[in-house]
């Protein structure tokens, strides 16, 4: 059974930049992060596998948001710059509890079985 814990949410104006943890309990394969706007599906944003040897980020973050890893602190890290309002929301991150045919979908929620609670960030002026 693995846990999950987010932090790291808070306000920023636009432009602003936040890093988003996510502390595992344990080793995981691969961890990804979602994110939910109020009134919209979750979408993914990013994710990294083993050692950081597989990342995928959704369009709508390139070149602005970095996934990393940290294996001996079981910590993954989403560095988000040039935050804009569009990304607004509550930043989940989670971990498969087995292979699928791939560790780091995006467009596939359900892949993922441990979620963390949430931590809430807001881009606004």
């Amino acid at each position: 059974q693995l846990q999950l814990v987010e932090s790291g949410g808070g306000l920023v104006q636009p432009g602003g930049s936040l890093r988003l943890s996510c502390v595992a309990s344990g080793f995981t394969l691969a961890i990804g992060w979602f994110r939910q706007a109020p009134g919209k599906e979750r979408e993914g944003v990013s994710c990294i596998g083993i050692s950081g040897g597989i990342t995928t980020y959704a369009d709508s973050v390139k070149g602005r948001f970095t996934i990393s890893r940290d294996i001996t602190k079981n910590t993954v890290y989403l560095q988000m710059n040039s935050l804009k309002p569009e990304d607004t929301g509550v930043y989940y991150c989670a971990a498969p509890s087995r292979f699928r045919g791939s560790w780091c979908r995006l467009d596939r929620a359900g892949d993922y079985d441990y979620w963390g609670q949430g931590t809430q960030v807001t881009v606004s002026s």
